[in-house]
């Protein structure tokens, strides 16, 4: 059965919780702040998550405070997730946890904390799981950059063993969550959550002091461990990450109807057949066409244009302009106001990449821009007051608003127009060499296709 493929509308992410009004409050902004953020927000098979009974969502962890961000506003349920101690001690993030009904997590790498805390923690979730709640948690324990999935903690492990096994007799599924971003750092790129078959934890014989067994214990790590693999993407080296993008981004031709659940689905089945293939051969010439490509400045989605006449190309083209020209004196204004706060957020990403052991670099972008782009509206308003009145100051704002979108759509279609320009240029110049790049593409892709499944 083919996955189930859905792009999540703001809507989804703002409309799809209850609660308080400062809950609604913080999963409203935190939702347009990821949307705009995020260029595109996907989920795979969310719809296969059970609606009813105790849920433990796991979930790697590759980006920082996005990550449960993200789990928070696209989870198809509402959830308390753990988070890092520490974070707790931090004066906004410490309000925002707790209203966010957040549970703390002690680890052995934080400095001075005391780790037999945790049993608190795992004594309330166990209650809510009893009472039919969700719990989210990253088994790794860290944020990290590594193209696989770290060995996980035993944590989740030993809440749903613990939960299972005490007391009257109840349901516990785990749900295994695939995060993927197409650049984690990079404005304005994608992300996804690939929901895994959720899976029963079995009743088993506690120990004498009412804890499970160790090796129970080790037994569901690994299950978890292992459902986590079949929903992320696991390579060995970077360099073997960056072959199979490049594979992906040569078959996956036709650009505007690809989705990113079968992007990362490609990219898996590449990953995992080229460790057992080794195949070199394929390696070398993708390579070799993707510097061919990288001289002349388009990427192998360009080529595309061999298929068009002359005269259909030009028209595009300035079909596809005529509107950022309309544009642009918005999206000037827009870039102009909105320049100091642009460059203070990537200033305290430099500055603050880490917490701990932890990669925060995303989490200091977003959290920066919710507080310095609403800070460049209301500098506005007061500068348009002081010299206009309240009435231009407050149509300043939905205005700054505006013009700033006009600003990211805009930088957004230049720099994809780029890219078609450069290959335009070469379609009307070079028809030749543009056919033979075509033909090559097309001899790749061929080779390619027993990847896409």
């Amino acid at each position: 059965m083919l996955p189930a493929i859905r792009q999540l509308t703001l809507p989804d992410l703002v409309l799809n919780r209850q609660g308080t009004f400062t809950f609604r409050i913080i999963l409203a902004a935190f939702g347009i702040a990821l949307r705009l953020f995020f260029r595109r927000i996907e989920t795979v098979n969310a719809e296969i998550v059970p609606q009813k009974g105790g849920l433990i969502f796991v979930i790697n962890h590759p980006n920082g405070l996005i990550d449960p961000a993200l789990v928070f506003i696209g989870l198809p349920r509402r959830i308390s997730f753990l988070a890092k101690s520490t974070l707790f001690q931090m004066p906004v993030i410490s309000f925002l946890l707790r209203t966010v009904e957040a549970l703390p997590l002690y680890r052995k790498i934080d400095a001075g904390e005391d780790v037999s805390k945790n049993q608190k923690t795992f004594e309330v979730c166990r209650e809510l799981l009893q009472k039919g709640g969700s719990i989210a948690l990253f088994p790794e324990g860290v944020s990290h950059n590594s193209p696989k999935l770290l060995p996980a903690k035993t944590g989740a492990a030993r809440i749903a063993l613990g939960t299972v096994s005490s007391g009257e007799p109840i349901d516990i599924e785990i749900v295994p969550v695939g995060l993927y971003y197409t650049n984690k750092t990079t404005f304005r790129s994608e992300a996804l959550l690939h929901f895994g078959d959720a899976f029963k934890v079995e009743r088993i014989e506690l120990d004498a002091e009412g804890q499970p067994p160790r090796d129970a214990v080790k037994r569901l790590t690994a299950q978890i461990e292992n459902a986590l693999r079949e929903v992320t993407l696991n390579a060995e080296t970077e360099a073997e990450l960056h072959t199979a993008n490049i594979a992906e981004q040569i078959f996956a031709t036709a650009a505007e109807n690809e989705n990113l659940g079968e992007k990362v689905d490609f990219l898996k089945n590449y990953i995992a057949e080229n460790q057992l293939q080794n195949d070199t051969e394929l390696h070398r010439r993708i390579h070799e066409y993707d510097e061919k490509l990288d001289k002349l400045g388009i990427e192998a989605e360009h080529l595309s244009l061999a298929q068009y006449s002359r005269g259909f190309v030009v028209k595009q083209a300035f079909i596809q302009t005529w509107l950022l020209l309309f544009l642009s004196p918005m999206a000037l204004m827009g870039a102009v106001i909105h320049f100091p706060a642009y460059q203070l957020c990537k200033l305290f990403a430099r500055l603050y990449s880490r917490h701990g052991a932890d990669d925060i670099a995303s989490t200091v972008k977003v959290l920066a821009g919710m507080l310095l782009v609403p800070l460049t509206w209301m500098i506005n308003a007061i500068v348009f007051w002081f010299f206009f009145g309240w009435e231009i100051a407050l149509a300043s704002i939905p205005l700054s608003f505006l013009c700033g979108y006009a600003a990211l759509y805009t930088l957004e279609q230049i720099e994809e127009l780029s890219g078609w320009a450069k290959a335009i240029w070469l379609f009307l110049t070079s028809r030749e060499r543009f056919l033979r790049l075509f033909v090559e593409r097309r001899d790749l892709r061929s080779e390619l296709r027993e990847f896409d499944r």
